[in-house]
């Protein structure tokens, strides 16, 4: 039910990021799933919900006749590659897990350095996108 639950918390943020998608459309779930677990640090689950949700953009495109070469990413399929790159995470378990596996004192003490360079670059990330959608 969590995923669920955030899933509707994070439709404001895949409207905003992602404005051709229609809103009933099932990517954005795929698309929300895959956000969570990269903000929950498990990028290992993260995998396969991104390429379900890249599979579920290039059927939008086709769907939608706005896929003019198939060589081509569409807007959304490079931004969602973009976001899920810059990867904001709250909690990076596998390299907590590696801080703790190899004797770290405070394998923690990554989360505070972890969380500022993954929120500045999903910023960046994000003014990025927008400004090469718009330039069209």
């Amino acid at each position: 039910g969590l995923i669920e639950k955030w899933t509707k918390g994070f439709e404001p943020v895949i409207s905003f990021l992602f404005p051709g998608i229609p809103k009933e459309h099932p990517v954005r779930g795929d698309i929300a799933t895959n956000m969570i677990a990269n903000i929950l640090g498990l990028g290992w689950a993260a995998t396969p919900a991104g390429l379900v949700a890249m599979k579920g953009l290039s059927d939008l495109a086709i769907e939608q006749k706005r896929w003019i070469n198939e060589k081509y990413a569409t807007n959304e399929m490079c931004t969602f590659l973009v976001i899920n790159i810059s990867s904001l995470q709250l909690i990076p378990m596998t390299i907590i897990a590696y801080r703790s596996q190899y004797g770290s004192a405070n394998p923690t003490a990554i989360i505070g350095p972890g969380l500022v360079a993954t929120l500045s670059t999903t910023i960046i990330a994000v003014i990025f996108c927008k400004v090469m959608c718009m330039r069209k």
